[in-house]
């Protein structure tokens, strides 16, 4: 699962002036090159993103299966800025998965296996769905589903993880191989006043990349600094 919004932008190493100015012979680019889209920037799917999560989202709820949004969409729900990038995750039980693909394969949606055993993969609207069992390796449970807070996301009211339980899974979901602390900033920013930070620092103790983000948040400000820090 993926719970980062979209990779930075990589200037184009190397190749000759005319190639940069988008012309093969240093002929001056027409005017309209300047405003055509970067390759190397992904489309903004924001939009496209919303209407599946709409779309999934109304169809679990008429399952009467437990569930939240989580991921990205889920801080978008919660009010943060953030631009929607690959696609919209949603945790439900385990035991749950065999009905609620079914109800979803019923309303059109494409259903993939994944080589994973903790989510199953699905595709609507040329987007990508994920319906995970499994968060940060902590198996979803109804509990964790039942804190979680009902928000309008574009117009359709839907379960969202909790501030405090999304900042967890967001934290613990770093690793030595994906460590990118800059989508997490704006989270935290605007949630602050949301979330249970002791509690946060209760389940994500013994993660260094958890320890390491909290003590950026009191380096920032974001955070009162704790005593002797």
């Amino acid at each position: 699962m993926n719970l980062m919004e979209g990779p930075p932008a990589h200037p184009e190493a190397g190749g000759t002036a005319s190639s940069r100015n988008g012309s093969p012979h240093g002929a001056p680019a027409p005017a309209h090159a300047s405003r055509a889209p970067s390759p190397d920037l992904p489309p903004d799917h924001t939009q496209a993103i919303l209407e599946t999560t709409k779309e999934v989202g109304a169809v679990l709820k008429a399952s009467g299966r437990p569930f939240a949004l989580v991921g990205s969409v889920a801080a978008y729900a919660h009010g943060i800025p953030v631009r929607l990038q690959h696609d919209t995750d949603f945790a439900i039980l385990r035991e749950d998965a065999e009905s609620v693909t079914e109800s979803l394969r019923k309303r059109g949606v494409r259903i993939v296996d994944p080589p994973e055993d903790w989510l199953v993969k699905a595709r609507a609207g040329g987007e990508e769905i994920d319906l995970i069992f499994s968060l940060a390796g902590r198996p979803v449970t109804p509990e964790l589903l039942a804190r979680a807070q009902t928000l309008p996301v574009d117009s359709v009211h839907m379960p969202v993880l909790a501030p405090t339980d999304l900042m967890v899974c967001r934290l613990l979901a770093l690793s030595d191989h994906h460590c990118d602390f800059g989508p997490l900033l704006p989270v935290a920013r605007g949630l602050r006043e949301r979330i249970d930070w002791e509690l946060v620092r209760e389940d994500t103790a013994g993660s260094p990349m958890a320890e390491a983000f909290l003590y950026l948040l009191e380096l920032m400000d974001v955070l009162p600094r704790r005593d002797g820090a």
